[in-house]
Order: C-alpha cells, then sequence, then structure tokens
C-alpha cells in the first residue's frame, strides 16, 4: 500500500494477552492508540518506516487486509514517535 501525500499507512499493534510472567488479561475494551509505520507518502518529513508512533485514535482509517489491521492517517495526527 502506498500512500499519498503527507498520509502514513501503519500497522496496528494488539494488546498483549499475557503480562510476561503469564498471566492471561482480559479483552481490552479500547484499541491501543499505537502502531508501527509500514509507509510514508512523499510529503512525510518526520516519520519513516519501522518507526512505533502514537497517534489520534479517531482520525485514523481503518482497514483490514490479509488478516492485518492497518490505518491511514495524516503525519499531522501521528503525536509521536517511540
Amino acid at each position: 500500500m502506498k500512500p499519498l501525500k503527507d498520509r502514513v499507512v501503519a500497522v496496528v499493534e494488539k494488546p498483549l494477552e499475557k503480562t510476561k510472567s503469564g498471566i492471561l488479561l482480559g479483552e481490552a475494551k479500547e484499541k491501543p492508540a499505537y502502531a508501527v509505520v509500514e509507509s510514508v507518502g512523499p510529503d512525510v518529513k518526520d516519520v519513516k518506516k519501522g518507526d512505533k508512533i502514537i497517534y489520534k485514535e479517531y482520525s485514523a482509517t481503518e482497514i483490514k487486509m490479509d488478516e492485518k489491521d492497518y490505518i491511514i492517517l495524516k503525519e499531522e495526527d501521528v503525536l509521536a514517535t517511540l
């Protein structure tokens, strides 16, 4: 998927299902607002492929392809990189 202009495509990370010590967690009520950048448009300056990002949750367009959850959002909606 190749984004246009200042858009970013990222893969949504699924919440942990169990802790490091093996404790099973219940299903999260809210989706995590972080993802890993898959590709960036030609006008994107501060984010690159492979960056883990925190984004504005309600500003992203969600798409499911090949059993993966993707989001498309503007670079200005990326709040931070981790």
